[in-house]
């Protein structure tokens, strides 16, 4: 075999053996998919792309605990709050399908609310209104039948505040919880007549610094958004909800979380004493009819 010939030869082998220990070309990277032909690589570009887009599920960020101190308050004039502080309060309840789960929302987030319950929801829900106390949230009332007291007599208007009182308190009877002293007047519509009274009989007369307006038929988006606005503009406060909507169910973990964010925290208002209602009711037979109402 001549020199070139025998060359030639090894030539030919080393090509063949080349291509068969010829490495398998890597997929393309992320960042050179724009230089591919699209159609080619759209099998596995196009999941990976759209992974990245998708947000990150809510479960990995675990509720903070954003619970206050607690304030313990005999009177109206005991609720002082400091910058960033707020109260939650919630009216109307409680009702069944809705009042638990803002319990359990409640409790993610380790705060204490105050319910200022209708005395008919109390009736029919007992369990519930219980259910609410023995959680640890504030029980107080809110009349019985949620009737605009200022456009009553001064007598109608004691003995509806009486009636409801009486039945948030029977309510929770055997739960080993009591009723708070906590009020709340329906529509927020009062008269100095029965706000003096309140007070003098040792009511704590809760009022709004804050309102969601949860009541108006917007989402629950446009809610928490709205609150959140009033709140950052006033910077604390009592924040009135309802635990009667669903929007205010289902605004209410977007809203929190807003709270954590923002370095808010939920005071938890105490009654100062243990007593039932912690003060004497008033009496039906204080009222002097043929006074003037204020």
């Amino acid at each position: 075999m001549s020199v070139s010939r025998f060359v030639l030869s090894l030539v030919v082998a080393g090509a063949l053996l080349g291509g068969c220990a010829k490495p398998v070309s890597p997929e393309p990277r992320l960042a050179d998919t724009a230089k591919l032909d699209p159609i080619a690589t759209s099998a596995f570009v196009s999941p990976a792309v759209a992974r990245m887009e998708q947000p990150l599920p809510r479960e990995i960020f675990s509720p903070r605990n954003i619970a206050g101190r607690t304030l313990a308050v005999a009177s109206t004039s005991d609720i002082v709050l400091k910058p960033g502080e707020v109260v939650l309060t919630f009216d109307d309840g409680p009702r069944v399908g809705k009042t638990s789960v803002i319990l359990d929302t409640l409790d993610d987030y380790g705060v204490k609310a105050t319910f200022l319950m209708l005395g008919s929801a109390a009736k029919a829900n007992p369990r519930l209104a219980q259910q609410v106390a023995q959680r640890g949230h504030a029980v107080g009332s809110h009349t019985y039948g949620h009737v605009d007291l200022s456009k009553l007599t001064r007598q109608e208007a004691i003995n509806e505040i009486v009636k409801g009182e009486e039945a948030v308190a029977a309510a929770l009877e055997g739960s080993g919880r009591a009723a708070a002293p906590f009020f709340r007047f329906p529509y927020l519509s009062q008269t100095g007549f029965l706000r003096t009274n309140l007070l003098q009989s040792g009511a704590v007369v809760l009022d709004v610094d804050i309102d969601s307006k949860d009541y108006y038929r917007d989402s629950a988006a446009v809610v928490a958004q709205r609150t959140i606005a009033r709140l950052d503009a006033r910077g604390s406060g009592i924040i009135l909800f309802h635990d009667i909507h669903q929007r205010t169910v289902d605004m209410l973990p977007a809203f929190l979380d807003q709270l954590a964010k923002k370095g808010y925290t939920v005071v938890r208002l105490v009654p100062r004493n243990g007593k039932i209602f912690g003060r004497d009711l008033i009496t039906a037979g204080m009222a002097d009819e043929s006074a003037e109402q204020l």
